[in-house]
């Protein structure tokens, strides 16, 4: 009976709906991370040599870079989906512009993935084979700029809007801690100005200054991507945004 009695005053520990959804989001975000980077240093070869189409090339390791960059693509749709079921309760359509934003910029990273992969399948089915190696040249070159393109118009731009929808949404919620979504949108308008001088060719996209205006929207994924991992979202702020949609 002791027991009994004892057991029945414990309180019954309430469970976090919104915790598997802020771990997913965040897990999606550091994917996006962990992909993009060695995708960026396996598709090296195809970027880099303007002979490869018609060369012994790396195939195999490009192969993986697509992969990983397809990777890439899935998790950032990821991480605005899991996000949103939580996140549309402070405002529905910034919300649905979040995923919105995160399907364009996968959408023109899938572009640049078959992109290279159609340089790939030139170089096995044409090179040796006593094509014009010029005109493959030619094509494969054109090939790599579509996806020089989209990876301008995909990273070097969309986490501009996915910053700023994403980034409002969580400062004015409070669903983390402000800090983090205040360097999301001070690195907006730093990574807009960086595509905007690439884009006009004042600098480059691999450049030092590049680098720079970049690092803030980097620091923000990265944290954001690592607080809604292993912390979630704040229970106070999503109880407030509870009582204020059920209001």
């Amino acid at each position: 009976m002791t027991t009994t009695a004892s057991a029945a005053t414990i309180p019954a520990v309430r469970r976090d709906p919104t915790r598997s959804h802020a771990r997913a989001a965040g897990i999606f975000y550091l994917l996006t991370f962990a992909s993009s980077i060695p995708a960026l240093i396996l598709i090296g070869p195809v970027l880099n040599d303007a002979a490869y189409v018609t060369g012994a090339g790396q195939d195999t390791r490009v192969l993986w870079g697509c992969l990983l960059d397809s990777v890439n693509a899935l998790t950032a749709v990821g991480s605005a989906v899991a996000a949103y079921s939580v996140v549309k309760r402070q405002n529905g359509s910034m919300a649905l512009g979040f995923v919105t934003s995160r399907l364009v910029e996968a959408a023109v990273i899938m572009i640049g993935v078959v992109s290279l992969l159609a340089v790939v399948t030139m170089r096995q089915d044409f090179a040796g084979s006593g094509a014009d190696a010029a005109s493959l040249t030619v094509t494969a070159d054109a090939l790599v700029d579509v996806r020089n393109w989209t990876f301008l118009f995909g990273p070097g731009l969309m986490p501009v809007f996915n910053a700023l929808l994403f980034g409002t949404l969580l400062y004015k919620s409070r669903l983390v801690p402000r800090v983090i979504p205040t360097i999301g949108l001070i690195g907006a308008p730093l990574l807009f100005a960086a595509f905007i001088a690439v884009l006009f060719g004042a600098i480059h996209q691999t450049s030092t200054a590049s680098f720079f205006l970049t690092l803030p929207i980097a620091a923000w994924e990265l944290s954001v991507g690592i607080w809604m991992t292993f912390k979630g979202f704040r229970p106070e702020a999503v109880a407030a945004l509870n009582l204020r949609n059920n209001a």
